[in-house]
């Protein structure tokens, strides 16, 4: 999945202040896909990296803001909630904690680590699976603790036994 360095092909902005905003980012960002936020547009590229204040309040008025919509049926235009969210500064007095919980709104590699909890119990998925991520170009990968990696689409064809014997 993106990550905002991704978008700022320039290098315009400071690699400290990219990755504050991309940690933020990092957050929000499967729910806002989920949503309908079309990344690859460049306005919505370029309101996501010049957004000076209020970043993470702009994120979450915009998903609060979907969930009121649903609520009441009404139509949502994702790109350009968000871009107005940013642009007008929204606040995210209406965000509640809970709206992360949506379980359409978690990454590949968040499911892939609670299916491992569920097929192999907690403690040997903890003992064995160091991580379950992706790299800013959007390569998901399986990190078990005896070094060796594996990307996540093959992970998932092995299965849960031969992916078992791979991690021991």
């Amino acid at each position: 999945m993106l990550c905002l360095k991704s978008f700022n092909e320039a290098y315009l902005f400071e690699p400290e202040e990219l990755e504050a905003k991309d940690e933020i980012f990092n957050k929000y960002k499967y729910a806002l896909a989920y949503i309908g936020v079309d990344f690859s547009q460049e306005d919505v590229q370029e309101a996501l990296l010049y957004c000076v204040d209020g970043f993470e309040d702009a994120l979450r008025a915009t998903i609060a803001y979907w969930y009121w919509l649903e609520e009441h049926s009404r139509p949502f235009y994702p790109n350009s909630c968000l871009i107005q969210a940013i642009s007008e500064c929204w606040d995210s007095r209406y965000w509640n904690d809970c709206y992360l919980d949506n379980p359409n709104f978690k990454s590949s590699c968040e499911i892939f680590w609670e299916e491992a909890g569920k097929a192999w119990g907690t403690d040997f998925r903890n003992q064995f699976i160091a991580d379950v991520n992706s790299d800013d170009k959007g390569f998901e990968y399986v990190m078990f603790c005896n070094e060796k990696t594996i990307s996540l689409a093959v992970a998932k064809r092995l299965g849960w036994e031969r992916l078992k014997d791979y991690a021991l």
